[in-house]
């Protein structure tokens, strides 16, 4: 007989509902809530996992004075720069969207560009969180070489308004910043979020950054709305979806990771059920494009020294299917290896090349050797924490075929290069999140406030007795489910998420709905 209590996958894999087999890993809090007895807490933690297959699926218990006062769901979103992601549908040129979806990927994760490394609490069966962003749209300079001018929360100074910059209406795609009515057809009606930093900035060049509201600009802002919710406890799963309609751009995936202590560093991997993040485009110039995006490996080092740091290996692949231009385009990012000796350089390289759609050849290259040099068509290269450059290559679309305004417009050569992003310029930008009066009980930050308010105020033993009811509390339910043969279904997803990419129920849409229809004014970051 089927065990009621669990989610069958057609894959073969199972999600449970209720807790990982084995006693639990605890880690008493030292009472020590300084550095030193962070660290001493942190090294007791490595020892506990030393050999553990999959940290991340581990029955494991923190004290709270280890965590940061943040959700899980809430830390995860891979829209720290919103307007980047709505801005990649902005050209006519295929060539140009996934370069654009390229700069998306090196900002996505921004916050581990000037953040530091945090963990946050951990996901309960059922949680969700919503939440969305209010920005200008990109501009772009009349030079087709040069990245799009980005309006907020970035250290460069925005350019005076002249004819020589193609404001809002951008001469990629022709058309306005106006909202139209696309997709799940809800849009900003153009009020704007107020302009507040985020949780942390760090200390790099927060003198200089932009922060002005949009509210002074002849523009209406682009509303970007994100739902996720965890659907799985063991092992930790969640299902997320974010929506642009007024850019005719979605994004959807399934978040799992598995992790494994590798010498002095935590090796952070996609789990099994994460096959990547998945970007439609629904409607505008890149109507029917689909762009598969892969992760790469993580490792979590300077453990044992209490100084937390990223380095990325391995590689990310893009691929773009659906393509109406008649040339498929794939990319290679390429994370270069750290060395063992002296500090991190943070590296990557990367080309963007043709491939056929009906074949099969070009998922062996997953290295930047890999790709026959005819099938090339740009390369890049930089430092992932600051500058990435890139340029044409010989197999290269002819300038002609290119968005550009004119033919007389200035257009890059095999040999020069050009910016692609500066990450060092850049800051996340803040979500708005409806207040928590008008929060369910299961939404990230009602569900975990007893928690953030403890740690805040600094009261960490009582953090922690309210962190573990919440816990205990996600275990008495799933017991309950278990003895009555209920088993749990998502709220805002269906239970199927095989494929990697998660469906919207009707509650999601309505979720999704309700998020583009929300007044600024009853929101907060």
């Amino acid at each position: 007989m089927v065990d009621e209590a669990v989610i069958k996958i057609p894959s073969g894999e199972v999600l449970e509902d209720d807790e990982a087999s084995g006693p639990t890993i605890s880690l008493p809090d030292s009472g020590d809530t300084g550095e030193g007895g962070k660290l001493s807490m942190i090294v007791q933690l490595v020892k506990k996992c030393l050999g553990v297959k999959d940290i991340a699926a581990m029955r494991l218990s923190l004290p709270a004075s280890l965590l940061e006062p943040l959700p899980n769901l809430e830390y995860w979103h891979y829209l720290d720069r919103p307007d980047l992601f709505a801005a990649i549908n902005d050209s006519n040129d295929p060539f140009e969207r996934i370069l654009a979806v390229v700069r998306f990927i090196f900002t996505k994760d921004l916050k581990f560009v000037h953040g530091k490394v945090c963990k946050p609490y951990n996901s309960v069966l059922g949680e969700h969180f919503r939440a969305h962003w209010d920005v200008p749209p990109v501009s772009y300079s009349s030079d087709p070489t040069q990245p799009p001018i980005l309006r907020v929360h970035t250290t460069v100074s925005l350019p005076p308004a002249t004819s020589e910059t193609v404001s809002v209406k951008s001469n990629r795609s022709g058309k306005s910043s106006k909202s139209t009515r696309s997709g799940l057809s809800l849009t900003s009606k153009g009020k704007v979020s107020p302009s507040t930093a985020p949780t942390s900035l760090g200390d790099a060049g927060l003198s200089n950054l932009s922060l002005t509201p949009t509210n002074g600009r002849n523009e209406e802002s682009i509303r970007i709305a994100y739902v996720t919710e965890q659907v799985s406890h063991h092992p930790p799963v969640s299902a997320y979806y974010a929506s642009c309609p007024s850019r005719g751009t979605e994004m959807a995936g399934i978040d799992q990771i598995s992790a494994k202590v590798s010498g002095t560093a935590v090796r952070v991997a996609p789990g099994s059920f994460n096959k990547g993040i998945y970007i439609n485009l629904t409607s505008g110039p890149g109507k029917g494009e689909k762009y598969h995006i892969t992760h790469p490996v993580a490792n979590v080092n300077g453990i044992l020294r209490g100084s937390f740091y990223i380095t990325v290996g391995d590689s990310t692949i893009v691929t773009c299917s659906g393509s109406k231009g008649g040339v498929a385009y794939r990319a290679v990012i390429e994370y270069k290896e750290e060395s063992w000796l002296g500090r991190a350089h943070y590296l990557v390289d990367g080309v963007i090349h043709t491939y056929d759609e009906g074949s099969t050849e070009h998922e062996e290259w997953t290295k930047v050797k890999h790709v026959p040099t005819a099938r090339v068509v740009a390369v890049f290269d930089g430092c992932w924490r600051n500058q990435i450059r890139w340029r044409r290559t010989a197999a290269s679309p002819s300038a002609s075929s290119s968005s550009s305004p004119s033919s007389s417009s200035p257009s890059l050569s095999e040999t020069e290069y050009a910016s692609l992003i500066d990450l060092s310029t850049l800051f996340v930008v803040p979500k708005q999140v409806r207040s928590l009066e008008r929060q369910f009980s299961n939404e990230s930050r009602k569900l975990w406030d007893p928690v953030t308010t403890r740690l805040l105020a600094k009261e960490y033993g009582e953090a922690t007795k309210a962190k573990l009811a919440i816990e205990q509390k996600q275990r008495d339910e799933a017991g309950e489910r278990k003895r009555k043969g209920i088993q749990f279904i998502p709220q805002y997803f269906e239970k199927d998420i095989s494929s990697g990419v998660p469906i919207l129920t009707a509650a999601g849409r309505k979720a999704v709905e309700e998020e583009l229809r929300e007044s600024c004014s009853d929101a907060s970051s």
